[in-house]
């Protein structure tokens, strides 16, 4: 037993040492905290696994159910793409399950998921259930890559049909009743026009050019109609899968109403042709956050459109908040280490505490200046935003005071470029146990106490995950020493 206690205690000094350098001069304690480089798994932000890619056995399949690739560092979100036929066969009787039972073994662990219900898939007859068909809904036979043909493989509902819409309808307000404003879901894609969901029919049934934003618009619609509390997103292929561009009416509008945009996918075509739309994405990126996904790797591989430097400058490029696991994902993983490690550096937001600097002794009840410098070291935008919270503890680690700084959101912090440094300071102010004109006890013994730094809540709640050691498990990170003193 007394040599488990000396490891431990090891253990916490050689953490605390990694935490940061502290050091007092001129009455003023300085604390410089430095990126450990971990993967952080926060909101709005991380790795999309791909369990289903439309055909369901790829790529969850092989998978354990007790295995949720904790190995995968950054992993956040599980993306669940599967036809409307797979979840509804016959009308009115769903197949939640298929959905709910990879999900929960993610949200077991605090993850979150993504959804894309398609109508329209290439490799199979009905993505649409075939009973929409049967009850009226006009739709075309095609063949993949040649357009409609009546002793075509595949079928297309008129994605204007009224039948179709009704039952679309009713089926996207049933999904909605378990989805919509469930904090479980990271994102749902608008799926329900186009081939594989992506918006287009360039390769399917063919939707009129006249007609075709108008029926994009329809689908959106029905979302919004529906999903009023859960981040909406398209693909970027709704403008063309080849159509460079800043601005085009279709994602005007999705921007308009709040809805992101996805990239299906980078590295489809070897260079120079990797990606077209990372210009599009600089309209979605500052306000929401943007989903790129690649191509299936062992087929851009195949191709040789596979590039871990392209990988990397796609995240650049787009300011991406999510990057998907397209393949089987140990594969991907393995045979690609360097490159997420990188990737991970970059994804998304990332908070970074530089130094915190404050009084080496304060006395009780009086007001002093606790100075942070800190960076967005990510990419992308805080989205969810967050607080500077500084937490006193005693040595049982119970909290003796928490203070929160109330008008600086972290969300406000501008993403810095690759190899640049771009901080901000900002100054919290501190009254520990303040005097009241009553003759009260003071809560607050005089002392020495731990003081840490946290992100999240205006009620101090810690959310933000920091790439600096954590000492609490509960997102606070140790700083230092704070000496209290009587009045």
């Amino acid at each position: 037993m007394a040599k488990l206690k000396c490891i431990i205690i090891v253990s916490l000094a050689l953490a605390f040492l990694s935490v940061s350098s502290v050091y007092a001069k001129n009455n003023i304690i300085k604390s410089v905290l430095t990126d450990n480089g971990q993967a952080l798994i926060n909101p709005d932000m991380g790795w999309t696994m791909h369990y289903y890619s439309n055909i369901i056995t790829n790529y969850g399949s092989r998978l354990e159910p007790s295995d949720t690739l904790d190995d995968f560092p950054g992993l956040s979100t599980v993306y669940l793409r599967v036809p409307w036929a797979f979840i509804e066969p016959e009308e009115g009787n769903y197949n939640w399950s298929l959905i709910d039972t990879p999900a929960q073994r993610w949200i077991d662990k605090g993850k979150r998921i993504a959804i894309r219900i398609t109508t329209s898939e290439n490799w199979m007859r009905y993505a649409t259930p075939e009973w929409v068909k049967e009850a009226g809904a006009k739709g075309y036979f095609y063949q993949y890559g040649q357009g409609r043909k009546e002793a075509g493989t595949s079928w297309d509902p008129d994605f204007n049909d009224p039948i179709y819409i009704k039952k679309l309808d009713t089926f996207l307000g049933n999904m909605a009743k378990r989805y919509d404003n469930n904090p479980n879901v990271a994102f749902i894609d608008i799926g329900t026009f186009g081939l594989w969901g992506e918006g287009h029919t360039h390769a399917s049934s063919q939707t009129p050019d006249d007609i075709l934003y108008s029926t994009q618009k329809r689908h959106i619609d029905l979302h919004l109609k529906y999903f009023k509390n859960t981040l909406l997103c398209i693909s970027d292929d709704f403008v063309g899968h080849n159509k460079p561009g800043h601005s085009f009416p279709i994602t005007d509008y999705a921007l308009e109403k709040g809805i992101t945009l996805r990239d299906d996918s980078i590295m489809v075509q070897p260079p120079p042709n990797s990606w077209y739309h990372a210009d599009l994405a600089g309209s979605f990126w500052p306000k929401y956050p943007v989903i790129l996904e690649h191509e299936h790797y062992g087929s851009s591989l195949k191709r040789k459109a596979w590039s871990k430097e392209l990988w990397l400058q796609a995240v650049e490029d787009y300011h991406a908040s999510y990057m998907s696991i397209h393949w089987w994902p140990r594969i991907l993983l393995n045979e690609n280490k360097d490159a997420i490690e990188q990737i991970n550096r970059r994804l998304g937001y990332r908070i970074c505490i530089k130094e915190v600097s404050w009084p080496e002794t304060i006395k009780i009840g009086s007001t002093f200046e606790i100075k942070t410098t800190l960076e967005n070291a990510g990419v992308a935008p805080c989205y969810p935003g967050g607080y500077i919270t500084f937490t006193i503890k005693d040595e049982k680690q119970g909290i003796v005071s928490v203070h929160t700084n109330d008008s600086f959101d972290v969300k406000k912090l501008h993403p810095k470029a690759r190899g640049k440094e771009k901080t901000e300071t900002v100054i919290t102010k501190i009254n520990i146990a303040p005097e009241f004109k009553q003759n009260f006890k003071r809560n607050v013994k005089p002392g020495k106490y731990d003081l840490y730094i946290s992100v999240g809540k205006l009620d101090a709640t810690p959310i933000i995950q920091m790439p600096h050691d954590e000492i609490d498990n509960n997102k606070r990170y140790y700083l230092g020493k704070i000496n209290l003193q009587p009045r």
